[in-house]
């Protein structure tokens, strides 16, 4: 027969009411907080960083922008078939296009660059932002105007910014980069210098716009020395606290295709270089291959036969040339698309 269990003793029982008592307090103290304490944090706090749309909420995508900046005709001509490319793979984005106030956007301007500035306009749904192209008195005149490209902090209608060099292509929309962790800046590594340098590519770049950060950065321009330009000022500035983009599928040179080794790119020293698997993943493909001038310049075929990536040789195979093949491709169509865009010949 089933019977109540003895009574305990009160030595037993001492124990059991420091526990009773001590939950008792935690309790207490818990619902203290709650009724108390959380109704003085707010929860409308301002946020800065961007944030996702719920389910029944559509992504207001006027909130940011593919930005180029344009120094000189074969610049302009590069960004806007940046844009073309952006346009034909229907990106989000808006389109920004800052170009030099000196350059007329009336109908009745027939020179190179207003017609090429209203076919952006006009054809590929770019916003025109005329500026005033920042340069240095000293030091590399290309290279001090792209100091231009640092305008892109003070384009504060948009909560966020993608910058990318016009001397490239574009391979894939990235819109996604829009929606990355909150950070003034957002950069991938060089990663063909010194790993160690931890060296950021200002080739593309992800910025919030702001006046605090603007300020910063015209502050370094006042101070920069003869051989610091937008990278340096870039890593100066941001080295220790920038979100780093993976450079793969973000930053890919055509140099790749003529290194002998690729585990920098790769990311490392087991993985196999598939030449044709790299340029599928691929988004943002650069044009760097010192001593073989820019795209837009036509190289002397001594320089292209000599610098052009070498055939690959195994015993008992075919020669694979498909590095080559893919390289010379990047050089060609670069050359077809500027025909058909901007009407000028290589």
């Amino acid at each position: 027969m089933w019977q109540l269990p003895p009574m305990a003793s009160p030595k037993l029982l001492r124990p059991l009411a420091v526990v009773l008592a001590t939950l008792l307090v935690i309790t207490t103290l818990w619902r203290l907080r709650i009724n108390v304490l959380e109704p003085l944090v707010p929860d409308d706090l301002p946020h800065d960083h961007v944030e996702e749309p719920s389910e029944n909420e559509e992504m207001d995508w006027s909130r940011f922008a593919y930005v180029q900046y344009v120094t000189d005709d074969n610049y302009l001509c590069n960004s806007v078939m940046l844009f073309e490319r952006l346009h034909s793979m229907h990106s989000k984005a808006d389109r920004l296009l800052m170009y030099p106030d000196d350059i007329s956007t009336a109908e009745e301007d027939t020179s190179l660059e207003s017609k090429l500035v209203r076919k952006a306009r006009d054809e590929y749904n770019v916003k025109l932002q005329p500026i005033q192209v920042q340069s240095r008195p000293s030091g590399d005149a290309t290279w001090a105007e792209s100091y231009t490209k640092l305008l892109a902090f003070n384009q504060t209608q948009y909560d966020r910014v993608l910058g990318l060099d016009s001397d490239s292509t574009v391979l894939q929309p990235m819109d996604e980069l829009f929606l990355l962790p909150s950070c003034p800046v957002a950069m991938p590594r060089a990663y063909w210098l010194d790993p160690n340098g931890r060296t950021m590519s200002s080739q593309l770049f992800v910025i919030e716009p702001s006046d605090f950060e603007f300020g910063r950065i015209m502050e370094s321009i006042s101070h920069a020395g003869g051989s610091e330009y937008d990278m340096e000022i870039f890593n100066e500035l941001y080295k220790d606290s920038a979100l780093i983009i993976p450079h793969r599928p973000y930053n890919l040179l055509t140099g790749e295709f003529r290194a002998e080794s690729h585990t920098a790119y790769l990311g490392n020293p087991l993985e196999q270089w598939d030449p044709d698997t790299a340029l599928s993943e691929a988004k943002y493909l650069h044009f760097s291959d010192w001593p073989v001038p820019k795209p837009w310049i036509k190289a002397r075929p001594d320089v292209i036969k000599d610098k052009q990536p070498a055939c690959q040789t195994v015993p008992d195979q075919p020669e694979n040339c498909r590095n080559r093949e893919l390289w010379l491709g990047f050089y060609e169509d670069f050359a077809r698309r500027r025909k058909a865009v901007c009407d000028i010949d290589v």
